[in-house]
């Protein structure tokens, strides 16, 4: 999917949510664990459920690789059938790879050739020729990891240099010298309020994947107000709160009316912009 497709998307839907499939069998309702593949039984109905509220979904690679080969098989099962069934939704591998080019260039293989997922999220530590190899791909992106939403995201990515330039401030600055706005976005957690302004001066035409909104505590309203661009610039996630917000036989019913919700609330936003 390109840029002008997913603000396309974003303008028809009036939405800008991302549903997170961080599919864990010790949360799931009991009753899909009688299923022959319980994983992908739930991604089903969740995915079904909440479509009409999304224009994006983001299954987390660590819950389906903690079941080994089946677990795999749930994660190839899930991509299948959003392709199937939702051509017109954006996914995003929550994978955080990156490594020497040669490594890299294989695990690009694996997410846009192998199962053609849209977009892949990558962390920039080890710099451009880990990156870069991910950046081939005409209708594919990359999520670099840029200021992220847990605790531990203060021990390095807030670090100043001698010139006082944040760490994530050199990533946004350097990265923008391997891809553009069509084919780079970036994480910066929910949680961080005020700082988009700073993120916005610098990258102020890129798509943002914000995580941390709900159960991280983050506030729609807050992104918006300092994130949004003229394009909306903006998908959030919600996993917890949307998945999990029912873990009796009504899951799908209440994962609906969370993902609403938000849409709802997205909408307004999108309104109040003038998109």
């Amino acid at each position: 999917m390109n840029r002008q497709q997913l603000i396309e998307q974003i303008k028809e839907k009036r939405t800008f949510l991302c549903v997170g499939l961080d599919t864990d069998l010790k949360k799931i309702p009991q009753h899909l664990l009688e299923d022959d593949d319980p994983i992908f039984a739930f991604n089903r109905a969740i995915i079904d459920a909440t479509a009409d509220y999304c224009v994006a979904y983001k299954p987390n690679l660590a819950f389906y690789e903690a079941f080994g080969v089946k677990g795999m098989v749930s994660f190839e099962k899930t991509i299948q059938y959003l392709h199937q069934h939702y051509p017109n939704h954006f996914i995003i591998a929550d994978a955080k790879r990156g490594d020497i080019g040669n490594t890299s260039a294989m695990y690009a293989r694996t997410f846009f050739e192998e199962y053609n997922i849209d977009s892949l999220t990558v962390a920039p530590y080890m710099g451009e020729d880990s990156v870069t190899p991910f950046l081939g791909y005409d209708g594919h992106w990359v999520i670099l990891l840029a200021l992220t939403s847990n605790k531990g995201s203060h021990d390095f990515q807030l670090t100043e240099d001698a010139q006082g330039q944040r760490l994530f401030e050199k990533v946004l600055q350097t990265s923008q010298q391997w891809g553009t706005k069509d084919n780079m976005m970036y994480v910066v957690g929910a949680t961080q309020g005020r700082m988009f302004e700073d993120i916005r001066r610098l990258v102020p035409d890129h798509f943002l994947l914000v995580p941390g909104v709900g159960a991280q505590g983050g506030s729609l309203e807050e992104v918006c107000r300092y994130g949004m661009n003229a394009d909306c610039g903006l998908l959030v996630n919600s996993s917890r709160g949307i998945i999990y917000a029912s873990n009796g036989e009504d899951f799908a019913e209440v994962a609906a009316q969370k993902a609403q919700e938000l849409r709802d609330q997205m909408d307004a936003e999108l309104k109040k912009a003038g998109l």
